[in-house]
């Protein structure tokens, strides 16, 4: 049976889960949410998922919502991206959750697609200081290793690169930080690996 993830190009909580599924070679689709245009917030969509949120992911009767709960169904249903130390694989995800994607989102999305006359420039400079002392925070933990857990690609990698292929600017140069430029790289040449933009429909361009 082939899953659904309701999503968009533009999110990189999506992206997450739909990078581990593509990484776990899971049969999945997505299916495009027109978040811009307000289809989240509809009432059809909170039938879905309350939170009026992407992603969504459904397969058959099952419905999960929020990318840590996709990632690991993914990951305990296919026995894949969980080879290391459980604890640490979960301590990573749920801190990109509160300190990587949970600010870099925000951030990206009120320095780009916002108006720019609505651009809140007191929240953008708190954010910012907190999302560079995150990143500073990943690439220390990145200089001594190849994966953020063990020897080998896991849930936790998928989770902290949500939003770091993202072309739009939000502060972040990956020639600013050289251990996670290079872990980008190599989660990039895994099998199955794609930018957001090609493995989501919806990106900015649909909307220039």
């Amino acid at each position: 049976m082939t899953a659904k993830l309701y999503c968009f190009g533009e999110s990189g909580n999506a992206y997450k889960a739909a990078l581990t599924m593509a990484l776990a070679g899971y049969d999945w689709a997505p299916v495009y949410v027109d978040f811009f245009n307000g289809e989240s917030r509809s009432p059809a969509f909170r039938e879905l998922n309350e939170m009026g949120e992407a992603p969504v992911f459904v397969e058959g009767d099952l419905t999960l919502t929020q990318s840590c709960v996709i990632q690991l169904h993914v990951a305990e249903k296919t026995g894949k991206l969980m080879q290391g130390d459980r604890n640490e694989i979960l301590r990573w995800m749920f801190w990109d959750a509160q300190k990587g994607s949970g600010q870099q989102g925000s951030l990206r999305f009120l320095m780009n697609f916002l108006p720019e006359e609505k651009r809140p420039p007191e929240a953008i400079r708190f954010l910012s200081g907190r999302v560079m002392s995150a990143l500073k925070t990943l690439e220390g933990h990145l200089s001594d290793r190849d994966w953020m857990v063990g020897d080998a690609p896991t849930l936790a990698d998928t989770a902290c690169c949500g939003y770091l292929y993202y072309p739009e600017p939000w502060g972040f140069d990956r020639k600013d930080f050289p251990a996670i430029d290079a872990w980008l790289d190599r989660i990039a040449a895994l099998p199955g690996w794609k930018h957001p933009y090609e493995m989501m429909p919806g990106s900015p361009a649909d909307r220039a």
